[in-house]
């Protein structure tokens, strides 16, 4: 791949847009392909702004609408995918016959989609990334980013020999919206952001309240601890090993019973701002379908699988449902609730 590469950002919402703009005003060749029509629209006319804490950007972007894409000449050589993770087989599909031969698609995305990727396109094309940028968006062509590039943090890597040594190409890339790592094990790295999620996502989003105001609920960090324990404990049976993230060190999590510990500390620590909401919470707010069976219901499939329980995550996710099937509302009420179907004494 030589020359000035053209990239695509597939899932302009909030992370998705955000990361667009931050490459545009680098100077590169970015398209933004988003599904909500409102928000294209408001980005054509308008620019998209990104509002931070202590600054507002407006940029000018290139965006083009789901339908266009067939629309499309040239491939691309770098897709940067920030669709749901339920999203990831259809959305690979179709960007498929864009993305160049030698091209790239980076799953930049929550959940374990990174084979399901490389069944599309190629694992010779695929290259798996952590994510950890904190954003939203409830009007068109605006997003509030509580975590801007200085407060970001990404990691990339390959699943073959096949793109090692390529991991760069994209790490030079996201540079621009945050600190990025290249790691060696990118589906180890992708566990350890899953247990940092069952942690911290689909457990304070049922309460219906910003990520700080529901660690501090009563009991429930002992709960979200206990459920990224779980997902911690598939992992190590899974044969995946403990991989720092968050830019933290080996030695950091060099102790088996403390990680979980560690990542929530750290990423409450660093990411997190006060009125920082999961991406959950506000799916749930627009009525939408959440990540909930890609994060803690994986960690229930998976331990199933290996014949494990995992009763905090199988509660977390059937409380998700019910609030996703409009029987619940996100409350905080419901950490009594996942306590007693998780069997967890009070």
């Amino acid at each position: 791949m030589t020359g000035a590469k053209r990239i695509a950002v597939l899932g302009a919402g909030a992370n998705g847009a955000s990361i667009g703009a931050d490459l545009t005003r680098a100077g590169l060749d970015v398209t933004l392909i988003e599904q909500w029509p409102e928000h294209v629209a408001a980005m054509r006319a308008h620019g998209l702004t990104v509002n931070m804490p202590g600054r507002s950007e407006n940029t000018a972007v290139s965006v083009l609408n789901l339908c266009e894409v067939a629309t499309l000449t040239e491939p691309f050589d770098v897709v940067l995918m920030l669709m749901k993770a339920y999203d990831s087989r259809w959305a690979a599909h179709l960007i498929e016959p864009h993305l160049a031969a030698d091209g790239l698609l980076v799953g930049v995305q929550n959940g374990m989609t990174v084979d399901v990727i490389s069944e599309v396109v190629g694992a010779h094309r695929t290259l798996g990334c952590v994510i950890e940028v904190s954003s939203t968006m409830t009007e068109p062509g605006v997003v509030d980013r509580h975590s801007g590039p200085d407060r970001s943090w990404f990691a990339v890597g390959s699943l073959t020999d096949a793109t090692r040594g390529r991991e760069r190409e994209v790490a030079d890339l996201l540079a621009h919206a945050g600190t990025v790592e290249v790691v060696d094990d990118i589906r180890g790295a992708k566990w350890m952001k899953l247990v940092s999620n069952c942690t911290t996502l689909v457990t304070t989003a049922s309460l219906g309240l910003p990520m700080i105001a529901g660690l501090e609920h009563p009991g429930m960090r002992d709960l979200m601890l206990r459920s990224g324990q779980e997902a911690l404990d598939v992992a190590r049976a899974a044969g995946f090993r403990i991989m720092p993230i968050f830019g933290l060190t080996a030695d950091d999590v060099s102790r088996p019973d403390a990680v979980v510990e560690t990542l929530l500390d750290t990423l409450y620590r660093g990411f997190v701002l006060p009125n920082t909401t999961t991406t959950i919470l506000q799916d749930w707010t627009k009525r939408r379908h959440s990540e909930v069976d890609d994060l803690n219901g994986y960690v229930v499939a998976e331990a199933a699988r290996l014949g494990l329980d995992a009763p905090v995550n199988a509660a977390v996710t059937e409380v998700a449902h019910r609030i996703e099937r409009h029987e619940l509302e996100p409350s905080p009420e419901n950490a009594a609730l996942v306590s007693r179907l998780a069997g967890v004494s009070g």
